[in-house]
């Protein structure tokens, strides 16, 4: 007697939506999310993955632990304090309050005062201005790339006569060259050692070329002089650009040009000069002696300086730009500026990030290392492992080959993936065959939950 395919038993849709478990769970969820997570269990039975019997309550389960979102926090034990694939920066408890606060209807474009329609983002832009005294103004856009975006579509065929107000009012040079066939108005030049990819293979260059603009590459990958620049300046220059290479480093036979040259030589010739450093440093760190911040580069003589929100800031994700009041009023004037705005939300989120002192990117950064080897060694003892020197790394383009001396626990590398698929995820770095639970990142508060989390799969290995 042939025994009956078991599949034919999965419960029908509709019997299943009829369970009292699932009906309550439609109080909170909608029609289409039930009956996706049903069709992905069902589906699941079909392909053997779990037994028939199980699909109801695996349903009910499903729906239960339902998050509000599809995303899931994880603790990031990688030793990486801005890790992109995690969301970089995690906020600070002052930015999570705040964002809760500016949930709901807030004064983000009104003056409680007059009843009357005011400036979005006045909080932010003081915070950044108190933050940073070299700079005169300040916008705040949705992302580092969007900055650069914006920055170099508003200054696009300004030329010399329309360049910051320090950079109009200079003396042109009257030797100045004409444009050569091969210039087009809105002409950037930027060194060669300065064309950089990030991460997903996404190329400034390309963002730059989308405005219509000319690329002028000066110099070679690991030398670029003053007098390239020079060299390349013609009527149809818009700008000159420096970009901080962020997330690798040239080293040996190299040369590169400062800011202040640069402003110099941009006052010759009426330039605007933008300046792009990515990481987000406020003013000079002890811990990260090479970082460029915006302070010194603004003291230099850039009109215009570009950062991300989310790294070194430890903010929400946003591209802040700062300078020059005539410049920074001359990219907020430009229509694009409306295209690429931030929320309310991300603008509570980062004036509460500047004002407030508490950064968990701070924290990581300037940890205490004896503390933190006190904290690895009980993790290890309580769980059975060992103890190894571990450089941890700031991530996100930001400090690009600087360790940060640490430790972490050694543990076998198949216990990787059940610590990040486990109940908390724990994000673990794996390097050569070892799976390495670096604390750097991770609060003090979760040393317990992760200890419990490692001696879970350590036992299901055993």
């Amino acid at each position: 007697m042939v025994e009956s395919d078991p599949r034919r038993s999965i419960p029908r849709t509709d019997h299943l939506l009829a369970f009292p478990e699932v009906i309550a769970a439609g109080e909170h969820l909608n029609q289409e999310t039930i009956k996706t997570i049903i069709s992905e269990v069902q589906t699941a039975a079909r392909t053997g993955q779990i037994p028939v019997a199980e699909v109801a309550p695996t349903i009910v389960s499903k729906l239960g632990s339902r998050s509000v979102s599809s995303l899931t926090p994880v603790l990031n034990a990688t030793g990486i304090l801005v890790h992109t694939n995690l969301g970089r920066a995690p906020l600070s408890p002052a930015a999570t309050q705040a964002i809760t606060e500016a949930a709901g209807y807030v004064d983000v474009e009104m003056d409680l005062g007059t009843g009357k329609r005011s400036k979005r983002g006045t909080g932010a832009k003081v915070a950044l201005l108190q933050a940073c005294p070299a700079a005169e103004d300040a916008l705040v856009v949705n992302n580092g790339a969007a900055a650069l975006l914006l920055a170099v579509t508003a200054l696009r065929g300004r030329g010399a006569h329309a360049g910051s107000g320090r950079a109009a009012s200079a003396n042109i040079d009257p030797a100045r060259k004409s444009a050569s066939p091969a210039a087009e108005p809105g002409e950037i030049i930027i060194s060669r050692g300065e064309l950089i990819e990030i991460g997903a293979g996404f190329r400034l260059t390309d963002l730059m070329t989308t405005t219509g603009a000319r690329l002028r590459e000066v110099g070679t990958t690991n030398r670029t002089h003053l007098s390239d620049y020079a060299d390349a300046i013609t009527d149809g220059t818009s700008c000159l650009l420096k970009v901080h290479t962020s997330n690798f480093r040239v080293e040996g036979f190299t040369s590169s040009v400062e800011v202040a040259e640069l402003r110099t030589l941009a006052d010759e010739h009426g330039l605007p000069l933008i300046v792009d450093l990515g990481s987000g440093l406020f003013t000079p760190d002890p811990a990260l002696p090479d970082e460029p911040d915006i302070d010194s580069a603004l003291r230099a003589g850039a009109d215009l300086v570009i950062v991300s929100g989310d790294k070194l800031l430890g903010g929400p994700q946003a591209g802040l730009i700062l300078g020059r009041s005539e410049a920074v009023k001359t990219v907020a004037k430009h229509p694009l500026a409306r295209a690429l705005r931030t929320d309310k939300l991300t603008l509570a989120a980062l004036e509460a990030t500047i004002t407030h002192t508490a950064n968990p990117i701070h924290d990581a950064l300037h940890i205490d290392t004896d503390h933190l080897r006190q904290r690895t060694e009980t993790l290890a003892e309580a769980v059975g492992a060992t103890v190894v020197e571990h450089d941890g790394r700031v991530g996100g383009g930001g400090a690009p080959g600087v360790p940060l001396p640490g430790w972490a626990v050694e543990l076998p590398e198949d216990c990787a993936e059940p610590l990040r698929t486990g109940d908390p995820a724990i994000v673990a770095r794996v390097h050569q065959g070892r799976c390495l639970i670096d604390l750097r990142c991770v609060p003090e508060s979760e040393d317990q939950r992760v200890a419990a989390a490692i001696a879970r799969v350590r036992a299901d290995h055993a």
